[in-house]
């Protein structure tokens, strides 16, 4: 049974932005590992975007948004063997997640020059 559905829609430069600033932004919001993918990516804003673009969506399926024990760079957006995007959580962001007792996170990422989205399913567990 779904619990929950987001999806969130971005304007790539918008990230690029924040991103190229070299105020933290990048660091607050992404991972370690996601930082090494998308700077290995030629179309590298795109890819930060998208993934930005799947965190917003995760909050909104989670229904409770952004509150305090939720830290961005702790929903981190990696691939699987066969590049399906995944969304694996740590630290307090994942205790949180485990504490309302949902199950599996579903996510879809998509992006183009100017524009990424991503759509996230959360199931019930």
């Amino acid at each position: 049974m779904i619990a929950g559905i987001g999806i969130d829609l971005i304007d790539v430069e918008r990230v690029e932005d924040r991103v190229s600033s070299g105020n933290g932004f990048r660091e607050y919001v992404f991972s370690a590992h996601e930082i090494e993918y998308c700077e290995a990516m030629t179309n590298k804003y795109q890819h930060y975007a998208a993934r930005f673009s799947a965190k917003e969506a995760f909050l909104k399926a989670l229904g409770t948004g952004w509150i305090g024990d939720i830290k961005f760079n702790e929903i981190e957006v990696r691939q699987d063997g066969s590049t399906r995007p995944e969304i694996q959580l740590y630290g307090d962001t994942l205790n949180h997640y485990t504490n309302l007792n949902f199950g599996k996170i579903s996510l879809s990422l998509t992006h183009i020059k100017h524009v990424a989205a991503a759509i996230v399913i959360i199931e019930q567990s």
